[in-house]
Parts: structure tokens; C-alpha cells; sequence
């Protein structure tokens, strides 16, 4: 719903009470209309106000509490392949992230990236991330649906990042895992940067 269309109602109660105010309650003459009904309008005018804005407050609030809890659905669903590419890079003494980070915080990917562009996986780690895409796939492909309640955009990245991630459990050699494996960190990195 556009939200001028949330925001006209409030609108119309706060310019009319104003406009009643002014005209009505400004004059000195003492009329039975002014004192009986307008003081009623203007309180009507007040209460539609801020009852509209109480009610549309909540109402985006909620949206965006369920928009957040689709995203974070959405990110859930790529912990496992985070997760192996997280091991796979990890020091001899380093602890593996914690999963609340894999799904919650963006700014990892770009660590990826770039740990995926300086190093390279070795082959027991690589055969991971093409059997956890393998597994996963079906995941991913299934939560289309929920990425378009989002928005279109990001209907349309998480097709990309489905498509990588079938490219990637295609894959046979080092050169089109490391490829693909890019190409999906930089997709979900674009699906991060989209508002909801």
C-alpha cells in the first residue's frame, strides 16, 4: 500500500480541526453553533488525528517487524554453506563464527569475498560447499515465494543466488567452484544491500 495513501486520512483531520479552530473559535461573536458543535468537531478532527497516526504507527510497525522476519528466513536458509566457508578459512587456532552472525550480520560476506579472491579452499572444504549446495538447493529454490513478499528486487536476487548455487553444485573442478562460489557471495551480498 502506498504510504501517502496511510498518511491522506491524517491529513484531512489535522487540516480540518485547524481550519475549524481558526474560523469558529478565533471570531468574538457568541453563537449557540460555535459553542456547542464546533468545539465537538475540532475535538473529532483531533481524535481522528491521532488515531489514524496511533494505528498507522502500529501497522508499519508490524509490517516491518514480519518483512525482518522473512529476511532473516531468507538469510537462515545459506547458514550451512556460510558455515563451511567460514572453516574453510579459518587460522589453526581461530574458533568458527557463532550462527547468529552467519544469518544476521551482512558485513561478513564482503570478508568472504575477499578471503575467496586472496586464498584458495582446499579440496576437502571445497567438496563441503558443493555437497552443502547440493543439499540446500531445493531450500533455496523453495523460498522464492517468501523472497517476492519481500519485494521484487529481491525476488529477483535470490533467483541469482539459487542460480549460482545450482552452478556451484554443478561444478567439477577448483576454477568453476572458486567462480561459482564468488559469484553467490556477491549475490547475496546484493540481496543485503536491498531495503524492505
Amino acid at each position: 500500500m502506498n504510504k501517502y495513501m496511510l498518511y491522506a486520512p491524517m491529513a484531512v483531520f489535522g487540516i480540518a480541526g485547524f481550519f475549524l479552530f481558526q474560523y469558529f473559535m478565533a471570531q468574538n461573536t457568541e453563537y449557540a453553533f460555535r459553542d456547542n458543535l464546533v468545539p465537538e468537531l475540532i475535538g473529532f478532527c483531533l481524535e481522528g488525528f491521532f488515531w489514524i497516526g496511533l494505528l498507522t504507527y502500529f501497522q508499519k510497525s508490524r509490517e516491518m517487524q514480519r518483512k525482518n522476519e522473512l529476511w532473516l528466513s531468507l538469510r537462515g536458509s545459506l547458514r550451512s554453506f556460510l558455515s563451511y566457508l567460514d572453516i574453510g578459512f579459518l587460522d589453526q587456532h581461530a574458533e568458527p563464527m557463532p550462527s547468529i552472525v552467519l544469518e544476521k550480520d551482512p558485513s561478513i560476506i564482503q570478508r568472504f569475498i575477499d578471503q575467496v579472491e586472496s586464498h584458495s579452499l582446499d579440496l576437502e572444504n571445497m567438496v563441503f560447499l558443493k555437497k552443502t549446495c547440493m543439499q540446500s538447493l531445493s531450500l533455496v529454490r523453495d523460498l522464492v515465494p517468501v523472497a517476492a513478499q519481500l519485494s521484487a528486487a529481491h525476488m529477483r536476487w535470490w533467483i541469482a543466488i539459487t542460480d549460482s548455487m545450482r552452478k556451484l553444485a554443478d561444478a567439477n573442478d577448483r576454477q568453476q567452484i572458486e567462480k561459482s562460489t564468488l559469484l553467490l557471495l556477491k549475490n547475496i551480498q546484493e540481496f543485503d544491500t536491498l531495503d524492505y
